[in-house]
């Protein structure tokens, strides 16, 4: 009986790397599957469309993949993403979030902005944000008007505007500013500060040009429509919708006062100018007084030469012969 002997040989080294390669493969991809399946899965059912390719790239670009697929999810499900203008991508948010901007706050500025209908795009949203503005706040104010005081309670001692009218009484004011976001104007406008500070003036300016306080006091309303009507707004980030005047109180008698430090004034320099006058008078006197002395002094000397002159005539004859003839 014939027996054949069995080749019990190595395997090829070709099918042994295939199987590493399979194993490494499926390895790889139950790591990749763990650490990004749950995001994927996220994005994928809600048709947020960010590929295992993206969100892998994210980790090597070091970019919050989770704040980026929340972003892309909140504004695909409220519609934001669908508009043409906006052109939401992950690309585009990758962009924003790797300029230290805030993808989030973006994305819910532009959610309000839309439920709102005010027109803001993602890329006006992404430079108001990189400006260093709060894109949110601003999309809240524009929606929702805030009131500024003025002037600002925190950096006045007295909490009031002090303006005089030109019958010299002194009117304490305190005003209420309304004003909204204006989007278009936010990067570069102006702040709150400009805005009250140019409210204060023109009060100010207002009851300054007033006739009597009492105009005043009977119409506020006055006061709030000239200084509307200066366009206060204008280069600012803000809209002012309203300036309520919410206090008005009288102060003291500034022009009455200052009348009477003139009348002061004016007492003493006329003291002066007679005590002066008065100075000089004296002075003129005691010229005179010299003077005076002067003269006699000068006569008695005249009287002093005539017996001198008298005798010289005797001496000379003239004086006996002028008599005898």
């Amino acid at each position: 009986m014939k027996t054949f002997p069995v080749l019990l040989g190595a395997p090829p080294p070709l099918f042994v790397l295939a199987i590493c390669a399979v194993v490494l493969f499926f390895f790889v991809a139950a790591i990749v599957v763990m650490a990004y399946g749950n995001l994927w899965l996220r994005a994928y059912m809600s048709r947020a469309r960010v590929s295992m390719l993206s969100l892998i790239g994210m980790t090597f670009r070091q970019v919050n993949a989770t704040t980026i697929v929340n972003a892309k999810i909140m504004a695909m499900q409220s519609g934001v993403a669908s508009d043409p203008r906006n052109n939401i991508t992950t690309a585009r948010l990758e962009a924003h979030y790797l300029a230290n901007g805030d993808v989030p706050k973006v994305v819910q500025a532009l959610i309000a902005a839309h439920r709102a209908g005010m027109d803001l795009d993602f890329d006006r949203a992404a430079a108001i944000d990189l400006a260093g503005r709060d894109v949110l706040d601003a999309v809240r104010t524009s929606v929702y008007p805030k009131v500024i005081d003025c002037p600002d309670p925190r950096r006045s001692s007295t909490g009031t505007l002090s303006a005089i009218a030109k019958d010299g009484i002194q009117l304490n004011v305190n005003a209420r500013v309304t004003v909204r976001t204006n989007l278009a104007q936010l990067i570069g406008g102006a702040t709150e500060d400009t805005v009250i500070a140019r409210v204060g003036e023109g009060i100010v300016s207002a009851i300054g040009s007033s006739e009597t306080h009492n105009d005043v006091l009977e119409h506020p309303d006055r006061i709030s429509k000239a200084v509307l009507a200066r366009g206060l707004d204008a280069h600012t980030a803000f809209e002012i919708v309203s300036i309520d005047i919410a206090q008005i109180s009288v102060g003291e008698n500034v022009g009455a006062r200052l009348q009477a430090d003139q009348a002061e004034a004016d007492t003493r320099v006329a003291r002066a100018k007679a005590e002066q006058r008065r100075a000089e008078a004296i002075a003129r006197e005691q010229e005179m007084r010299a003077e005076v002395s002067k003269n006699r002094a000068q006569v008695v000397l005249a009287e002093a030469e005539v017996p001198v002159a008298m005798a010289d005539a005797f001496r000379a004859g003239n004086f006996q012969g002028n008599s005898q003839g």
